[in-house]
């Protein structure tokens, strides 16, 4: 099987990462990749966005599966021109994506489906954010409606900021504060079946102790040792197949990664988002826990034959990914710093430990060109071991043989999970 990867980030990496270890895979290709991801697939340049060109490279590769990774080219719509080719893709239509692109579309179908989820205000005036604002009080939980690559999220007892970010917004989501843990879900899904993938957890914020600004995850964990068994059922039961049930019925079938981010709250599991993807940096630890071969998996959700697949397999080793940020994350980020230390990690740590490049080019494109940094996440080092705490150490050694200038990393990824288990 020829498959080809449509994105440049670490959860693509990820994802190349796996489907290269595919024995049904032949060949792995990406467009436009990043210099780790060269390592593993061929690369090629395209317009994400333009589903003509990812469907014209598609046919040229004679690929048997096109996986879109990131969100924006899901919502404009890529996978229904790569579908309407006739190349089986794994991602969702520009319609059903909208459950990511709009919040205010996901409200509307978790009302209509009965799933749990925090009270809102839709509001696109003034006087509509400063009234849902008096509403909830403090915390308050501002959220722009469109995509904001993980960062349209404010979360502050500040009301000032919060009406800050809402005025920044064209229309924004405004809703009650969520207490407890969260948990990040993914479900593949064909449209009818839903096969739930193992739970994580990420970390938002950008400092230690969860302080500092919302950013896109600066790190991740799996499993979940203080979590309920039941929740991943409970979660199938009461959010995923409502959510794909409903989707169904409004004639946009959503098929690909559903990826439910829930709240353990007091009063029970509450859903905070919708996305239409593979989460980041949650990929990176899911996947390396996945025994099961990637490629079928994704191929039977492209293929409408989910419920003819065996149950996955996992391992039952614990996985850690570490997000290395560049020097002012999540402001504007400096890029072109060079980064060294990545043959040592491969020479020291491999195979428990790994790294999955994000934001990284080659000096001048070439191939045997130092590698740079090039984005505000630029690395997401990965390690398992037999519990969190062994892969917490094999992460962070990993790490600690990074250089990159003015870099940073938060250092309590998992510990509090490690700790208790």
């Amino acid at each position: 099987m020829k498959v080809l990867v449509i994105g440049g980030g670490a959860r693509e990496h990820a994802l190349c990462r796996s489907l290269s270890l595919d024995p049904d895979v032949s060949a792995v290709h990406c467009a436009p990749g990043n210099a780790g991801i060269a390592e593993v697939a061929e690369l090629h340049t395209v317009d994400a966005l333009d589903g003509a060109a990812v469907t014209a490279l598609a046919q040229r590769l004679a690929a048997d599966l096109v996986v879109v990774g990131p969100e924006a080219p899901l919502v404009a719509g890529v996978a229904d021109a790569v579908r309407a080719a006739g190349i089986p893709v794994f991602g969702p239509s520009g319609a059903a994506a909208q459950l990511e692109g709009s919040k205010a579309f996901a409200k509307d179908v978790m009302a209509a489906a009965g799933v749990p989820t925090a009270r809102s205000y839709v509001c696109a005036t003034s006087d509509e954010v400063d009234a849902a604002l008096d509403s909830f009080g403090a915390p308050y939980v501002v959220k722009d409606d469109g995509l904001a690559a993980g960062k349209g999220v404010v979360v502050t007892d500040d009301i000032e900021v919060a009406r800050a970010h809402a005025h920044a917004c064209e229309r924004v989501v405004i809703e009650e504060f969520l207490d407890g843990p969260e948990v990040s879900l993914f479900a593949v899904t064909d449209g009818t079946t839903v096969v739930p993938l193992q739970p994580a957890q990420d970390f938002k914020r950008a400092l230690d102790g969860d302080e500092g600004p919302n950013t896109g995850g600066m790190g991740a964990y799996s499993p979940l040792p203080w979590a309920d068994p039941a929740l991943v059922d409970e979660v199938l039961r009461t959010v995923l197949r409502p959510t794909v049930e409903e989707m169904a019925r409004r004639g946009t079938p959503f098929s690909g990664l559903l990826y439910a981010g829930l709240a353990l709250t007091s009063r029970g599991v509450r859903v905070i988002e919708f996305n239409a993807r593979f989460g980041d940096p949650e990929t990176q630890v899911v996947l390396a826990r996945l025994r099961t071969p990637l490629a079928g998996l994704l191929l039977a959700a492209a293929n409408g034959t989910l419920a003819d697949l065996e149950p996955l397999r996992w391992s039952d080793d614990a996985a850690v990914t570490v997000v290395v940020a560049s020097h002012n994350y999540p402001g504007t980020p400096r890029t072109g710093d060079p980064i060294t230390g990545l043959d040592e990690v491969a020479a020291q740590d491999a195979p428990y430990a790994y790294v999955l490049h994000a934001g990284t080019k080659r000096e001048g494109d070439g191939e045997g060109g130092p590698v740079l940094s090039s984005g505000g996440r630029v690395l997401s080092v990965t390690a398992t071991g037999g519990d969190l705490a062994q892969a917490r150490e094999r992460a962070y050694a990993a790490v600690g043989r990074i250089r990159l200038d003015g870099s940073q990393h938060r250092t309590d990824i998992a510990a509090k999970a490690a700790a208790d288990a």
